[in-house]
């Protein structure tokens, strides 16, 4: 069962603890289980890096969280930060060549 790091829409039950979970909070979901407190969790959450700097993506307030599958996603995430950055596509070219030196032949 894999947990999902969000920020509430619509308060909720801890199904460990019972207690109420409110709107903006951040809570732990898994489809068909509910929802838990973050510190109520026993498990690791999946966290994805950021593909340029290595820093967490943010999955709880990225704007595909609910479509993404992040134990198939390729982990190419970029963070807010970064894509903020002056050129994050460059950034992103670069940290994906260093990643696979394969692709540096073919850099154009």
């Amino acid at each position: 069962m894999s947990w999902r790091k969000i920020a509430m829409k619509f308060p909720g039950t801890c199904i460990v603890c019972n207690q109420k979970i409110e709107v903006n909070e951040i809570g732990l979901w898994s489809k068909g289980a509910g929802v838990k407190h973050e510190r109520c969790a026993a498990k690791e959450i999946k966290e994805l890096n950021c593909a340029i700097c290595g820093g967490p993506t943010g999955c709880a307030r990225c704007e595909f969280q609910d479509d993404c599958d992040r134990e198939a996603v390729s982990g190419m995430c970029v963070c807010k930060n970064c894509l903020d950055s002056k050129d994050p596509y460059l950034a992103y070219k670069k940290a994906v060549m260093k990643g696979f030196p394969v692709f540096e032949m073919n850099s154009d």
